[in-house]
């Protein structure tokens, strides 16, 4: 069963668009809830391809867009509302999920397939950023999985003249260098950063999990350095951390990915998690 472009109702008005890949058995099945990263979007890449492989492999799979990634229901892929980006936040995004997770526990059509003492949190980039920093806040979460995911979010910041500039301007720009957008940062996302710095702390959020966690990273990815997942590892030394060799960023994907099967190195970290999972159980 494939629910495509369920639009979930969030806390800041605009629709969260998911997807759910399952097999209907009537069996309860271990729950995968996965998040994007920054300038993503759920059908990104080989990110449809993911989704199946874990159905096939018995998991209830859930994958979302952010209400604030810039996508609309009319157009979920690529960002025709960037005002929408512009007024992202982290805290928002942790509202995003929380609503996927509370929308999975609630939904009276799902309740003979769920397992829900068994859900795992997967993250891509910034992605695994927020799952991290949910799942120490949310202990209905079993399992949290980063994919090349982040260790800081304050550094991603701008400094010095850029960030005096950003607040003169109340807006700041970057490029995306795929769709050639002009992509706005409205300063309402560093204040609200600032306004949450203890509860945004990655670092503050691994030391008191709970959940089991696994990190997972590519050798050569120099968009989130290997660094990143070493941090965390240190913090938390029962995760479980796995380097993937000569693996990039982006898991192997392109977009758009128009490939029959995964990428070879997302078919890895796949399967690394599909394992993890399984051990916990």
């Amino acid at each position: 069963m494939i629910y495509k472009n369920i639009q979930l109702s969030g806390k800041h008005g605009r629709p969260i668009l998911t997807d759910v890949n399952f097999t209907k058995n009537q069996t309860k099945k271990a729950v995968v809830i996965f998040a994007h990263g920054y300038k993503g979007f759920k059908d990104w890449g080989a990110w449809n391809l993911m989704a199946t492989e874990f159905a096939k492999q018995n998991f209830f799979f859930v994958k979302f867009s952010f209400s604030h990634n810039g996508g609309t229901a009319e157009q979920p892929i690529d960002f025709p509302d960037l005002k929408a980006f512009g007024e992202n936040t982290f805290t928002k995004e942790l509202d995003d999920l929380e609503s996927v997770i509370d929308y999975v526990y609630t939904h009276k059509d799902f309740k003979n397939e769920v397992d829900l003492d068994n859900i795992t949190l997967i993250g891509h980039s910034r992605g695994g950023g927020i799952v991290t920093l949910k799942a120490s806040e949310d202990h209905r979460v079993k399992n949290i999985v980063s994919w090349a995911g982040l260790s800081d979010l304050e550094s991603r910041f701008p400094k010095g003249f850029q960030l005096l500039w950003w607040k003169l301007r109340g807006v700041g720009y970057i490029k995306n260098a795929r769709t050639q957008q002009k992509m706005p940062h409205y300063i309402s996302f560093y204040k609200d950063f600032l306004a949450n710095k203890e509860r945004l702390n990655i670092q503050n959020a691994v030391k008191k999990l709970e959940a089991n966690h696994l990190l997972v990273h590519g050798t050569e990815d120099v968009v989130v350095k290997p660094i990143e997942s070493e941090n965390v590892h240190q913090w938390n030394p029962n995760s479980t951390l796995i380097w993937i060799e000569n693996m990039n960023h982006a898991l192997g994907n392109t977009q758009p990915y128009v490939a029959k099967e995964m990428p070879e190195d997302l078919q890895k970290v796949v399967q690394k998690t599909i394992a993890f999972i399984h051990e916990q159980s």
